[in-house]
């Protein structure tokens, strides 16, 4: 018996290296998975998670850019711009935990979202709700920075809608556009149609698109 015991004693540094290893390893996973600045998911994990919120039940899929943020990185500098979208990204996940979804940063200033709903009206009251904590100012180096944003979204029923995360998103940066062009905080696709076209897989009139000039700015 005291054979057995020295040995499994003799196995337990061995064991503790591998526990340590192991959560060592998946510690390096997750943070390959965040966003450096704003610690939201990436892409490729956006992509895994989104699915299972809109299988989850009634939701909405939302784009959200940033207004005149390019005056804020020309006024105030990068890292000021750096400060802004950190305060963003950490918004949007508060409100993601609020209402069971999830966010991701698709890139430079433009956010997106899955998060469940109960009805349409319930969708305007949640887009009021994020658009007041996205246009809280941000504090940087004593200056009270005012940050505005233009914001689309698509509401999605999994019982009687057949479109994938991918169209959603679509929809919702239409309405992103056609928000930020007249001006309105936020606007919501009327249906499940897109209404612009596509270049290179994305809307035409983005910017990266062969036929793009135009930009959200």
């Amino acid at each position: 018996m005291s054979e057995l015991l020295l040995a499994a004693a003799a196995g337990m540094p061995m064991a503790a290296g591998w526990s340590l290893h192991a959560l060592r390893l998946h510690r390096r996973i997750e943070t390959a998975r965040r966003d450096p600045l704003t610690g939201l998911w990436t892409r490729d994990a956006f992509a895994q998670r989104a699915p299972k919120v809109l299988a989850a039940g009634r939701s909405a899929v939302y784009v959200i850019d940033l207004d005149r943020f390019k005056e804020i990185n020309d006024t105030h500098g990068h890292a000021a711009g750096d400060a802004v979208i950190a305060a963003t990204g950490q918004r949007l996940a508060a409100w993601a935990n609020t209402n069971l979804g999830t966010v991701v940063r698709l890139g430079g200033d433009e956010f997106a979202a899955v998060a469940r709903v109960l009805s349409l009206a319930d969708l305007s009251w949640t887009l009021s709700e994020l658009t007041r904590a996205i246009e809280q100012p941000v504090t940087v180096d004593g200056y009270s920075l005012a940050v505005g944003a233009s914001i689309g979204a698509v509401a999605y029923d999994p019982a009687t809608d057949e479109v994938d995360l991918s169209t959603l998103l679509r929809l919702a940066d239409e309405q992103m556009y056609a928000a930020k062009r007249s001006g309105a905080d936020w606007l919501t696709a009327l249906d499940l149609t897109p209404q612009s076209a596509t270049a290179n897989g994305r809307r035409a009139g983005r910017p990266g698109t062969a036929s793009g000039t135009e930009a959200a700015a």
